[in-house]
């Protein structure tokens, strides 16, 4: 029933939407006679664009590359407390997954545009590089997929209310920007007007209950003001409160021991919600801005900005069930798996070492007795353990620019430094037994950068063809820090390793149990061992902790104008050099034809590149990654480490890339734009992380560095083993009219984008690691919104189509369909200050397609769920598996 109700509404709400489209299309209501064309005196069109030219007086519908501005609005209206998912609400080619469980990713997920990683998207912040986040993208598996080794900047750390717009470049731009401009631009402009604004706004999902629906909270304001007459100050924050969502089901195994043990239900962690969460990790976060400029006479101004964040958030990770032995379960196929408990529960602990000297107990092993210890003392019902995220970010820009004549300047520096505090509690280091810990401190992952640049334009020529020459040059340090954990996080314990076992026939005589004091040998009893270091993670040792760093210089020149009244070209080069990497030398050209006053022609060429990162370069973590359904002790060793190169690792190099685009503006009137624009983007020596490598007992005997992974585990490393081509389309279009009383905005944004892995070195990279490269992001995406504005009453509904997709590392050979969502807004403003709103997210309630049951994902009766919970992709695929959200939302504008 409620599906068909669900049907039913949406059914409604488009033949509403569809309605609005056609009504606008009537020429006797889409303008006034008297006027010809009525325009809103917002348009974005108008608005000047900053990025993609050095030129002052280009705008969306005259600049040869393509770029979209997203209004302060558009991104405020977004229920959504992360700007990540901000964006990819308005942006059809941006994707960034949910990242329920995944490590560090999940504090700092990871997004793409087009296809390609993070940190080959520039990000800046009033025309000045963000830095990097301290988080190097290393969990395997769907959550990272596009992004995997990518270390890109954190978007989650900027208020929406401090934005003016966002202006998005969909071109390379390596050539006039420096590293990481491959697949686009992303530039924040900060707000600088004078008022006051303030926000609040209250939501939770449709599902999950009380404990599981998502409570949020946010908390958001705005001050400018002017300084006389020869400057302003403006400062913005905003605080987010969230809750956690649950969208799994428990453990089949957490079922059996709660039936099984009726009294230690209870101990279960999460009781009643399910042992493990699958959904968003609660969390607080806050942000802030401060904007300024004053004028220092009356060629020349010193401004100075600075973004300030802190979050934190705790995750759940898989839970160590308790149930001692195996049991057999059905699967939804009628097939039979059995399932257990962790291996940790699966014994006893042996407490009294052999004693010193004695003839007949060596040193090292351990006396079979009565002094032994149970993990399920400590933990009853098994355990969850929670990994907790703290992360901290601020970046500072100061310069000075002015003019001279025809001579324009700007000279900046800017330091900056993103750290990442990793935490875990409800936990063991298995190894240390009864003496474990159960809280532990992992150490800090810091990212540093300190940017000088200066940029300088001339121009010349006159008004009916000018010219800009620009020139700059950039340096550029990056420094790349690891602390070190506690001992436990990371060490090795007495149970480290098996060690042979006694029993005591007479006072100070022992006899060995089993057959042999070696422990792989047939017939030996031995004790229990454990791979080093705290369950589901480990911190840094000293071996890998401390600091690595790279410095680079840059210069560039450009050249743009109009060679006639309808051609406008520009060309660029740059130079630049790391210590790391060597040197690069860049370029891009662009032109934009003016067929007539309505219809342009624009294309673009270049060359770009991505210089490895003191991140990439050096990292070094040791995880428990679920591939496949499967827990695997994984480790990541820098290119430079002995045991990566054992496995055939070699330096890294930088990316490369070369980048085509061909469109056009139509523009028959000042009510509708059109822009389409297709794209060509070909990346060789791509960086990623290799496929995994399974550690063998011969392995860990030549690389001793390999007993933290542990037999049974697998090792990956960085490599440039990958050539992609990435190929779409991008549409654009917009129309504002009349409907009744009111104006009427209509917007489409489609993006259709292809990923092709054209060269892999088999052995290096995995088929599965390809199949996600290609297909993780929806190959089609759409946009469809109207916007109603009637006297003080807004009404806005969108229409988003997100096309199928795979996951292959997690859900081999599963292709999850396509689905539509509907977002809807309403707002009613009083006495012009006050504006109450109320809308939803996913309005239909609407979930990406169930995992389905597969040899490598079986699907059990018991709990109609995988053997971990899942019951929707882990990642949430390109909206989320949290299904529908409400909110009220109340401003105040002065």
């Amino acid at each position: 029933m409620q599906m068909t109700a669900n049907r039913s509404r949406k059914a409604a709400l488009a033949a509403t939407a569809a309605t609005l489209a056609i009504l606008a299309s009537d020429p006797a209501l889409a303008q006034d006679s008297s006027t010809g064309e009525e325009t809103e005196a917002a348009s974005t069109e108008d608005t000047l664009v900053v990025i993609g030219t050095r030129r002052t007086d280009r705008t969306i519908t005259d600049s040869a590359s393509p770029v979209d501005v997203i209004s302060a609005a558009e991104l405020q209206n977004q229920p959504a407390a992360n700007m990540l998912d901000q964006v990819r609400n308005v942006v059809p080619s941006f994707f960034v997954g949910q990242n329920s469980i995944s490590d560090a990713s999940t504090f700092v997920r990871a997004p793409s545009l087009r296809g390609l990683p993070a940190d080959q998207v520039l990000v800046m912040l009033n025309g000045k590089r963000l830095n990097r986040s301290a988080l190097v993208q290393v969990y395997n598996g769907g959550d990272t997929g596009l992004s995997f080794g990518s270390q890109g900047a954190d978007l989650s750390s900027i208020p929406s209310i401090s934005i003016k717009n966002l202006q998005v470049l969909r071109d390379g731009a390596t050539a006039q920007y420096g590293s990481d401009a491959i697949a686009g631009v992303l530039n924040y402009e900060f707000r600088g007007d004078a008022g006051i604004e303030l926000q609040a706004r209250y939501g939770q999902f449709f599902d999950g209950g009380a404990n599981a629906n998502g409570k949020s909270y946010q908390l958001a304001g705005y001050f400018g003001f002017k300084v006389g007459d020869r400057g302003f100050i403006s400062i913005s924050g905003e605080y987010n409160d969230d809750g956690q969502t649950s969208r799994g089901a428990t453990r089949p195994i957490a079922v059996t021991f709660a039936a099984e043990n009726p009294s230690l239900a209870a101990t279960i962690p999460h009781y009643p919600l399910p042992a493990q969460i699958w959904g968003n990790s609660p969390g607080t976060n806050y942000k802030a801005v401060l904007n300024s400029r004053f004028d220092l006479g009356d060629n020349a101004q010193l401004y100075f900005f600075g973004n300030v964040a802190h979050a934190k958030a705790d995750q759940s990770f898989n839970y160590r069930g308790s149930l001692v032995g195996t049991r057999p379960y059905t699967t939804v196929s009628g097939g039979t798996v059995n399932l257990g408990g962790n291996g940790i529960f699966q014994g006893v602990f042996y407490g009294t070492p052999c004693p010193t000297g004695s003839a007949t107990c060596l040193a090292g092993g351990y006396v079979q007795d009565g002094n032994t210890w149970l993990a399920s003392s400590l933990y009853p019902g098994g355990f969850t353990p929670r990994f907790v995220g703290v992360t901290d970010q601020a970046i500072g820009v100061l310069g000075v620019k002015g003019d001279s004549g025809k001579l324009h300047w700007d000279l900046s520096f800017s330091l900056a430094r993103n750290s990442l505090d990793l935490s875990m509690y409800n936990s063991i280091s298995p190894t240390y037994g009864r003496l474990s810990q159960t809280s532990f401190e992992f150490g800090k992952l810091i990212q540093k950068e300190t940017t000088v640049t200066f940029d300088g334009t001339y121009d010349f020529g006159d008004e009916a063809s000018p010219w800009v020459l620009s020139f700059g040059a950039e340096y550029r340090r990056e420094a790349y820090t690891q602390t070190a954990g506690d001992v436990q996080s990371y060490g090795a314990g007495p149970y480290a390793i098996p060690r042979p076992l006694y029993t005591q026939t007479a006072p100070g005589v022992y006899a060995l149990v089993g057959t042999s004091t070696n422990c792989s040998a047939v017939g030996a009893v031995c004790t229990r061992s454990f791979g080093p270091g705290a369950s589901g993670y480990a911190g840094t040792s000293p071996a890998y902790a401390g600091t690595n760093s790279d410095q680079s210089y840059g210069v560039y020149l450009g050249l743009e104008g109009d060679l006639s009244e309808r051609l406008s070209v520009g060309v660029a080069g740059r130079f630049e050099h790391y210590n790391s990497s060597g040197d690069a030398v860049v370029g891009k050209a662009n032109a934009l034809f003016k067929v007539s006053d309505e219809l342009s022609l624009r294309a673009t060429v270049g060359t770009g590149y991505h210089a490895p990162s003191p991140g990439q370069n050096n990292t070094q973590i040791l995880t428990t990654n679920f591939i496949a359904g499967n827990a695997v002790q994984t480790g990541t060793f820098p290119v430079t480490s002995a045991v990566a190169q054992y496995f055939g690792a070699v330096p890294l190099k930088a990316e490369k890339s070369v980048n085509f685009g061909a469109g056009f503006v139509w523009q028959p009137s000042n009510a509708l734009t059109l822009t389409v624009d297709a794209y060509s983007i070909k990346v060789t020596d791509r960086i990623f992380i290799s496929q995994n490598y399974t550690v063998t007992a011969a392995d860990i005997i030549a690389q001793p560095a390999l007993a933290g992974v542990g037999a049974g585990g697998v090792v990956q490393y960085f490599t440039n083993a990958l050539d992609v081509r990435t190929q779409g389309i991008d549409v654009v279009g917009t129309y504002r009219t009349e409907l009744g009383q009111g104006k009427l905005n209509l917007t489409l944004a489609y993006n259709h984008n292809r990923n092709k892995v054209t060269d892999f070195t088999v052995g290096t990279i995995g088929a599965s690691q390809v199949v996600d490269a290609e297909n993780l992001a929806p190959k089609h995406r759409l946009n469809l919104s109207a916007n109603w504005t009637v006297g003080p009453l807004s009404i806005g509904i969108t229409e988003h189509f997100y096309g199928s997709w795979r996951a292959e590392s997690d859900y081999p050979g599963q292709l999850f369909g396509s689905k539509w969502t509907t977002d809807l807004d309403i707002s009613y403003t009083f006495e012009d200050h006050f504006t109450l709103s109320l809308g939803a997210s996913n309005l239909f309630n609407t979930y990406p397609d169930r995992i389905a049951n597969s040899p490598s994902n079986p699907v059990f009766t018991l709990t109609n769920s995988t053997a971990d919970g899942q019951i929707y992709p882990r990642n949430g695929g390109p909206f989320g598996f949290n299904g529908g959200f409400w909110y009220v939302r109340g401003k105040v504008k002065f």
